[in-house]
């Protein structure tokens, strides 16, 4: 909200207001299966209320509502209020590609109704398409079973609102996922979206960022930093951290780490003991960084991520090779994605505790930067995907019919 305070030309057409979401201030929204029940209960009102109110003016007309396809009940309103209706699917569209083969998962036996896979077995809805476990898909990795239940229970629902929509668009793009969408021809790719391709600058962060790292970036030799960022939501156990730390530090490489306040499971002291100072110069922490001007600069040689979708489309549009590290939900897919379909990163082997080790991370940053075609095919991967965005190019004709459709005046 802060970051788009400033009056400009995004501010004057971009208003933010929120829906209560049913939880108390001090209640946990990191358990997801409670706070969707609430949302279910609460949303559907509060929006529909909001719609009537900004309806009151004939100059306000809401021509369209744009949703998550993971906020289906958002769809479901509009519908009755005889509103046009489009999904927006922020992540990979091989993920809403296995959201929507959910029946069929469940008729082939790698689910049941409830959605909990019935064994560890790989799926791979095409040849060429990206591989994943059972036990990774988004909802199987959520919470205990009874949060699983209810999120799949959503998944389900969420599937039916979808399919009376006009548009289910994505961040993504056909050469990099073509075999999605010729499987699935009514998902319409837009991406990537990058705020370069267009404004040119990005607005509205979870967290302050640190813009003098760019400055640190400009005293590196090109191609020499590892990037370490693992997005918003994930953490760590303190062994894990430590080997995180000592894996960085072993690599004698200079590199540039957003830790965030809330990414380890301690308060303080979360480096170990010397760490700091060993590393000197080379190693620069930041709570939070302008992560695509960061991919975009010329000292970076990898990104060790979390393989968010978000991240996974900066770095593949700045051509750089990753090393991948998901935590949950649709990052597995992602990380199936770099490393066996495009062939652009390497992923991590934990050892017998469970720990990717700090040698394991030495010994895969060696692997990857040691293999100039990872690089060569990062660059080729980039060029493929900034095609769809350019003049004529798909994604930028997807984009411009989708908003043609916003602006027209008619209602279902």
């Amino acid at each position: 909200m802060k970051a788009l305070s400033q009056k400009d030309s995004v501010q004057d057409q971009v208003h933010l207001v929120s829906l209560p979401d049913g939880l108390e201030p001090w209640e946990d929204r990191n358990e997801l299966g409670k706070l969707t029940e609430s949302i279910f209960k609460v949303m559907p009102t509060k929006l529909q209320e909001l719609i009537e109110k900004i309806t009151v003016s004939e100059n306000d007309q809401i021509t369209c509502v744009i949703a998550d396809e993971s906020m289906g009940w958002a769809l479901e309103v509009a519908e009755r209020m005889g509103i046009r209706r489009a999904v927006f699917w922020p992540a990979a569209a091989a993920t809403l590609a296995l959201i929507f083969s959910t029946p069929k998962l469940i008729d082939d036996g790698f689910i049941n109704n409830h959605g909990t896979p019935i064994k560890n077995q790989m799926i791979q809805l095409s040849p060429s398409m990206p591989s994943i476990n059972t036990t990774n898909l988004a909802w199987a990795c959520i919470g205990d079973l009874t949060a699983q239940k209810i999120i799949f229970e959503v998944v389900v629902k969420n599937i039916e609102s979808s399919k009376t929509v006009d548009w289910v668009i994505c961040n993504s793009s056909y050469d990099l996922e073509s075999a999605t969408f010729t499987l699935f021809p009514h998902l319409s790719p837009i991406g990537p979206l990058l705020a370069s391709n267009r404004l040119g600058k990005s607005a509205g962060y979870f967290w302050p960022e640190d813009s003098t790292c760019l400055r640190w970036l400009d005293q590196q030799p090109s191609h020499s930093v590892i990037y370490v960022a693992f997005g918003s939501f994930t953490v760590f156990d303190q062994n894990q951290f430590h080997e995180l730390a000592l894996g960085l530090e072993l690599t004698n490489r200079p590199f540039l780490w957003v830790v965030r306040p809330d990414m380890t499971e301690e308060a303080t002291d979360v480096y170990p003991k010397g760490f700091i100072e060993r590393v000197g110069g080379r190693g620069r922490m930041v709570g939070w960084a302008p992560q695509q001007n960061v991919l975009e600069h010329p000292s970076i040689a990898c990104f060790l991520s979390h393989c968010g979708w978000n991240s996974t489309m900066e770095g593949v549009s700045s051509g750089v090779p990753f090393l991948c590290w998901p935590y949950f939900a649709d990052q597995f897919l992602n990380q199936s994605y770099i490393c066996d379909v495009w062939k652009v990163g390497l992923g991590f082997n934990q050892d017998k505790r469970g720990i990717i080790n700090g040698e394991e991370i030495k010994n895969k940053v060696e692997q990857l930067l040691g293999d100039k075609m990872f690089k060569a095919r990062a660059l080729d991967l980039k060029e493929k995907a900034m095609n769809g965005v350019k003049e004529n190019g798909c994604s930028q004709k997807n984009f411009s019919n989708f908003i043609e459709w916003m602006k027209e005046r008619k209602s279902s």
